[in-house]
């Protein structure tokens, strides 16, 4: 396409001699603002692709895919449902588990508002992230009806360990003669588990099942039935087995895009919304590339009118500038992607550098959710910025080139 004379050229041209340096310095500006671009897209949206799957995975691995529900209140005869709901098409696993509200409270004082969870010893040892995630204790004492597994930022806030004891309030008392008493009573910490979501390790306890509903009062009864499916993002279909199986029964089912439907879209306009936002930086140093192009096209006028009374054509002289825009853009565009594959593979190091550097906390946990800086690379969202960028710069070459081919060779040398 290109002939090794307008390759000559155009390498000539980019190469600048005295009194053209400022020209080649917008170029470089240029280059460096293709290739910061491109890297920070990259980084951006590989950073905002790990952040929801990381907790599109976390959150859901910890809540469950989708909740069946007593349409009236409690579930009886959760067992033989949940028999009937593992047989579904889809469904990974399903657990009956006693869920409620209670006021925590440490051995030295304190109190915080969190989520009591109440499940067999086996179901929470399957859990995602909870029975792999055991720093301290183990889940073989996790029964009876006084042992509590707690995480381990509530851990750390009323200094918990292995043996302590951790008091639950239920908002909901008991009638006595004398008004409504609350119900209290303290736990023995068997296991503490890092489950990677902030909120999670500091709001949720798990006692057995069996604890769980006589704290709560609901004996032979469980609040939900939680179910993991094979595939989240089909959740509607195998929602829909699930009610067709159970037709009889009263019951209502929930799933992960109508509980959480509105964090997770929330972070999806985030990412599109960053997405465009530095898109402008590319468009900007394109707008570069223009101003440099038109700087060049002016200061080699007498050059152009040389070339083409030696015969070189119009479409010579088109090739020629846009070779030399296009090698600036995809030089930045090649350097951008490099630099930013690199900073993703190393991210989590990078902030701790940083971190330790600044002394500041780069990514708060209790901000962020997450306990470290999730990123994954998209390859097909890296070859989309890489086309746009080859794009946006090949556009912006095209007027300047345009104009220089358009060159009158007799005006250009009148006054020579």
């Amino acid at each position: 396409m290109f002939s090794s004379f307008e390759r000559a050229v155009a390498g000539r041209y980019l190469r600048a001699r005295r009194g053209e340096r400022f020209v080649s310095i917008i170029a470089g500006f240029s280059l460096v603002g293709i290739g910061l671009g491109v890297a920070t897209l990259i980084i951006v949206m590989s950073v905002m692709g790990g952040l929801r799957e990381e907790l599109l995975s976390r959150i859901l691995g910890l809540n469950g895919h989708l909740g069946v529900y007593g349409a009236a209140g409690p579930l009886r005869d959760f067992d033989a449902l949940a028999d009937k709901i593992r047989v579904v098409d889809g469904v990974v696993s399903a657990v009956p588990l006693v869920e409620g509200q209670a006021l925590l409270t440490g051995e030295h004082g304190g109190a915080v508002g969190g989520a009591v969870r109440g499940l067999r010893q086996d179901d929470l040892r399957h859990l995602p992230f909870v029975g792999t995630g055991i720093v301290a204790g183990s889940l073989d004492d996790f029964s009876g009806t006084d042992a509590v597994a707690v995480g381990v930022g509530l851990a750390r806030r009323f200094g918990l360990r292995i043996g302590s004891d951790l008091t639950l309030v239920s908002p909901q008392g008991m009638a006595t003669a004398f008004g409504t008493v609350p119900r209290i009573r303290a736990y023995r910490v068997v296991a503490i588990f890092s489950a990677g979501v902030n909120d999670y390790d500091s709001s949720v306890v798990f006692l057995p099942l069996e604890a769980a509903q006589i704290f709560f009062q609901m004996q032979n009864e469980v609040s939900q039935i939680e179910v993991m499916v094979r595939d989240p993002d089909h959740v509607g279909a195998i929602s829909r087995a699930i009610r067709a199986r159970l037709d009889t029964m009263p019951i209502r089912v929930t799933d992960w895009t109508q509980s959480n439907n509105s964090f997770f879209a929330a972070v999806e306009v985030e990412r599109n919304v960053m997405f465009l936002i530095l898109t402008l930086i590319i468009v900007v140093a394109a707008f570069n590339i223009v101003s440099s192009l038109i700087m060049m096209v002016k200061d080699k006028t007498r050059d152009i009118a040389v070339l083409r009374t030696l015969g070189a054509g119009q479409g010579a002289i088109l090739r020629i500038f846009l070779m030399c825009g296009a090698s600036v853009g995809v030089v930045g565009t090649l350097a951008g992607t490099l630099i930013g594959v690199l900073f993703c593979r190393n991210i989590e190091a990078i902030r701790r550098v940083v971190e330790s550097i600044t002394g500041t906390n780069v990514f708060n946990p209790e901000v962020y959710f997450l306990t470290h800086l999730p990123a994954k690379l998209e390859w097909r969202e890296v070859t989309q910025v890489i086309v746009m960028a080859l794009a946006l710069s090949l556009l912006a070459t095209i007027y300047p080139a345009w104009r220089a081919a358009r060159t009158d060779p007799v005006e250009a040398l009148r006054h020579e």
